[in-house]
């Protein structure tokens, strides 16, 4: 960044101009001084309810306070209409300045967070939006306190001035850009490479002392080059990347886990643990599943935060967006960060099975496939997706992971009729919508113009309905066999768990031999009973820790006898032990495939894995290197 000194005032400042501080480090509040220079005859502000890209109304307005205006240095009255809404009684055209103060204390990416060693926020949280003035020029003052004043700054926005540090005067060509480029301040790691003649910059906070900085360089410029090539193209016929430069921000943590999108940026979250590590050849699996959130953050640069729902032309702060094409935009993307992966050569071709395996498995494991299509859980996120509680799994679906698994069908299936693959499918589509505003009518034409034929049928199926998806055929054309694998233990009794010093039941599955026992979200497993043997007088009771346990005690009994705890009262529930073990007893053939593995839980049957394995390795790396099928 120009290390210049110009300061607050600064004649850059635009007609919108915020001055955010860190007020109180250990009081975690942010200090936001707001000038409009030109304001309409009362005012009205308002704070985003929520933040692109994490589909929740998370109500930001919560966090602020001390909200105060002024007008020719006299204090004037500010009117509340609204959970976020103000009106500023104040006369046209003499700058007003309003002041305010917000709580940042959520340590995630999706909202703002201060304390004595970091600092980071969204527009969305911290920088209230002047009604009419929105598609003006704003300017963003990253003023320094005497206790941050040795901290650096980075952002995706384009400095007008800055020191050295980061410190200074920002510039956003309206409020949408302001809020799209978050805000990271510390004294944190910093590493720069370029992709593509495209100037990268990666910032770390809470690395460890052994963080191998250069191995996550090399590897997110892999990730880097890859996509730019994935989307452009290479060499003299390669087009320009829509941005000018990209900052990645990641806090590691101790324990943690997500991503936020942006036009240049991304917000990322890791565990300390998955970072590389220096004087380790062969890092955790941990950075495998970092690897993979860095290409899906990188790829929404064009998928979501260009290419994106025709709904999201223009984003409404005030309440929810609704849209049925978050399976193309996260599902797609889902598919591709760890394909693509695998063909910046950061995975080997049995790595990729084993993760593409697991998203299988997700699926089949979840109930709520047979209740609720991938387009309704796109149009529903606001209200299932984001807001997950014990019948999550038996009344929806995931976007993410049945959307992978769409575009996984049909780049297999455009592949199989060898005239295009998915991948002309999602450039043509970049050219057709001119890198904005898409529908599933623009994803239609574009698959029947590649692809010959219509796809309206695949889409309704696989996208409006709830049928199985056809992944065991559709593989198997690919060189790669599914095959179905006995369930573990907690899938055949229909239980998602958290085992400590008992068994605490987190989650009840439809149709699960659990359920049909009378097991319910939030009991406590404490003990098994077993009937008397022929050797014995009394039934045997036993105290258990761990699922595992039930194979050790109930041994061959037909049924036995579970006690939970229910709101502090003890409960008997009978249990078929008989079918458990049957379950998991191996009797279906090698024959057997997805149909039969993704079949409903009952009673008869437990859902099985999914297990895939190479059979023609000459077809699968056709697919898993991005060649085209011969013709």
């Amino acid at each position: 960044m120009p290390a210049t000194a110009q300061r607050p005032g600064s004649s850059a400042a635009a007609g919108l101009h915020y001055r955010v501080q860190a007020h109180d480090l250990h009081a975690h509040l942010f200090s936001v001084q707001l000038r409009i220079a030109r304001p309409a005859a009362r005012q009205r502000l308002s704070l985003p309810v929520w933040i692109p890209g994490s589909y929740l109304v998370r109500e930001f307005s919560k966090n602020l306070q001390a909200l105060s205006a002024e007008q020719d240095g006299r204090s004037t009255a500010l009117r509340q209409l609204a959970k976020n809404l103000w009106e500023i009684d104040c006369s046209a055209d003499l700058p007003v300045v309003v002041s305010y103060q917000f709580c940042a204390y959520d340590n995630s990416v999706r909202t703002a967070w201060l304390d004595s060693r970091r600092g980071f926020f969204n527009g969305t949280s911290l920088c209230l939006r002047v009604h009419g003035q929105e598609q003006a020029a704003h300017t963003l003052e990253l003023a320094p306190s005497p206790a941050t004043s040795t901290w650096q700054v980075a952002t995706g926005l384009e400095a007008v001035t800055a020191d050295a540090q980061g410190w200074g005067i920002y510039r956003a060509a309206d409020y949408d850009e302001l809020v799209d480029c978050p805000v990271e301040l510390g004294r944190f790691w910093r590493g720069e490479f370029t992709a593509a003649g495209i100037p990268h910059s990666f910032v770390v906070a809470g690395a460890t002392p052994g963080f191998d900085g250069a191995r996550l360089l090399a590897d997110t410029q892999k990730i880097c080059e890859t996509l730019i090539a994935f989307w452009h193209g290479e060499g003299e016929a390669a087009t320009h990347p829509p941005m000018q430069r990209y900052v990645f921000m990641l806090n590691a943590v101790d324990d943690g886990y997500g991503g936020l999108e942006h036009r240049n940026s991304t917000a990322l979250i890791c565990g300390r643990r998955d970072l590389p590590r220096q004087g380790l050849a062969k890092a955790a699996d941990g950075y495998t599943t970092l690897l993979g959130l860095i290409s899906h953050e990188y790829f929404h640069t064009w998928n979501v935060k260009r290419l994106r729902p025709r709904e999201f032309s223009r984003y409404d702060y005030e309440s929810e967006n609704y849209t049925e094409l978050l399976w193309f935009f996260e599902g797609f993307t889902s598919y591709y960060d760890d394909l693509l992966l695998r063909r910046a050569g950061l995975l080997d071709s049995a790595q990729y099975l084993k993760l593409i395996t697991r998203t299988i498995n997700q699926v089949l494991q979840t109930p709520g496939r047979h209740e609720q299509s991938v387009a309704q859980a796109s149009f529903d996120a606001w209200v299932k997706y984001y807001r997950q509680d014990e019948n999550t799994p038996n009344q929806t679906v995931s976007y993410y992971t049945k959307g992978a698994l769409v575009a996984l069908c049909l780049d297999l299936t455009l592949r199989r009729e060898g005239r295009t693959t998915l991948d002309e499918v999602m450039r043509a589509l970049w050219l057709r919508c001119e890198a904005g505003p898409m529908g599933e009518d623009d994803v239609l034409t574009v698959l029947q113009e590649l692809g010959g034929r219509s796809f309206e049928a695949e889409i309704a199926q696989w996208v409006h309905g709830k049928s199985e998806l056809p992944l065991a055929e559709l593989l198997a054309a690919h060189g790669i066999k599914a095959r179905a694998e006995p369930a573990q233990l907690a899938q055949r009794l229909g239980l998602r768990v958290q085992e400590s010093h008992s068994i605490h039941i987190k989650t009840v599955l439809r149709g699960s031999l659990a359920e049909q026992a009378g097991f319910m979200a939030g009991d406590e497993w404490l003990a098994l009973e077993v009937a008397a043997g022929s050797q014995e007088a009394e039934p045997r009771r036993w105290r258990l820790n761990r699922l595992d346990d039930l194979s050790l005690y109930a041994g061959p009994a037909p049924q036995v006898q579970a006690w939970v705890a229910r709101d502090r009262e003890l409960l008997a529930l009978q249990l078929d032990w008989a079918l458990v073990q049957a379950a998991a007893s191996g009797e279906k053939s090698d024959s057997d495939d997805a149909k039969t593995a993704s079949s409903p839980a009952s009673a008869a049957q437990a859902p099985s894995n999914l297990g895939l394995e190479i059979t023609d390795a000459e077809a699968a790396q056709r697919w898993l290197g991005g060649q085209a099928q011969p013709a």
